[in-house]
C-alpha cells in the first residue's frame, strides 16, 4: 500500500487498478491528484502487482473488498474528506463493498467499471471451467488480453510491454469469482450505499460491456448518481490521449463534493 501525504490537503483519494494490472500503473494518475492538492492511496490488489500470494489466483472475490477497506481504513487517519475512484474490475469489487458495507466516503468514481466482458469466452469453455473449479481450482489459464484493446496512447502500450508485473494468466477460481462478483453486483444493487456515484465509461471499450454498465446505473437507486459516456475512448479512459479531460471532469465531480 502506498500513501502519498500532501500538505494542508484538501481531501484523499483511494485509487484501485483493475484486472491484469498493478499500482505502479497509476503512478502518473496519483502525482496527478497530488498536484491538485489531494493526498492518495492505493496499491496492488491480491494475485496482483508485489501482493503476497499466488499471481493470478483468489479463493473467493471477497478477498479484493477486504483489501480496498484496508485502504479506506488508511485514508480515515488523515481525518481528510474520502473519495475511492475504481477502474474496471476494481470498479465491480468497489460496487460490491459498497453493497455489503457504509463508509465514510464523501463520493464514488467508477472508470469503466467491470460489470461485464465484452467477448466473454465461448459457452463449452464456460462448462469446461465450471468442472475444472471444482477439481483443479488453481489450473490457470491464458487471459488473452490485447494490449491494444484498452488503450489508444502509444506511450502507454510501449510501456506495459516491458512491465514484469502484468498478469498473463489468471486461475480458473479467479475467472469464475470474478464471473460470481458481477452476478451479486446486479442482484444486491439496491443494498448500494447511498452515495454521490458518478460512473464514466469508455465509449468504444472493448473490454467491458458498457451496456452492462448501463443497465446496472439505471437500476441503481440513489439520492445522486451521474453517468458520462467517453465517445470513441478505450478501456482505459485514463490513460487514453484525452486523460486530461478525463482527469478534470472527475475532479469537478469530487470538487463538487468536498
Amino acid at each position: 500500500m502506498k500513501h502519498i501525504t500532501v500538505e494542508d490537503a484538501k481531501g484523499i483519494i483511494v485509487i484501485v487498478h483493475g484486472a491484469f494490472e498493478h499500482s505502479g500503473r497509476y503512478n502518473d494518475l496519483a502525482n496527478r491528484w497530488v498536484s491538485e492538492g489531494y493526498e492518495v492511496v492505493y496499491g496492488d490488489l491480491p494475485a496482483h502487482g508485489n501482493h503476497e500470494g499466488i499471481k493470478g489466483h483468489i479463493d473467493h472475490f471477497e478477498e479484493y473488498l477486504e483489501e480496498i477497506a484496508s485502504w479506506i481504513n488508511e485514508a480515515m487517519k488523515s481525518n481528510l474528506p474520502i473519495f475511492l475512484l475504481a477502474h474496471s474490475m476494481g470498479g465491480l469489487a468497489a460496487i460490491r463493498l459498497l453493497e455489503e458495507n457504509e463508509l465514510p466516503l464523501k463520493a464514488v468514481v467508477l472508470s469503466s467499471p467491470g460489470l461485464g466482458i465484452k467477448n466473454p469466452p465461448p459457452k463449452p469453455l464456460q462448462v469446461v471451467a465450471k468442472g475444472l473449479n471444482v477439481v483443479v481450482p488453481k489450473l490457470q489459464l491464458n487471459g488473452n488480453l490485447n494490449p491494444e484493446h484498452v488503450t489508444r496512447n502509444v506511450d502507454v502500450l510501449k510501456r506495459d510491454q516491458g512491465d514484469r508485473l502484468m498478469l498473463k494468466k489468471v486461475s480458473v477460481r479467479w475467472y469464475k469469482e470474478f464471473e460470481k462478483g458481477i452476478e451479486r453486483a446486479f442482484n444486491k444493487i439496491d443494498t448500494y450505499q447511498d452515495v454521490p456515484t458518478l460512473v464514466m465509461q469508455a465509449g468504444d471499450d472493448k473490454i467491458v460491456n458498457k451496456e452492462a454498465t448501463l443497465k446496472w446505473f439505471n437500476s441503481l437507486h440513489i439520492h445522486e448518481k451521474f453517468y458520462k459516456e467517453w465517445e470513441g475512448l478505450y478501456h482505459e479512459i485514463f490513460n487514453d490521449p484525452e486523460k486530461e479531460d478525463v482527469f478534470h471532469y472527475a475532479k469537478s465531480f469530487v470538487e463538487m463534493h468536498l
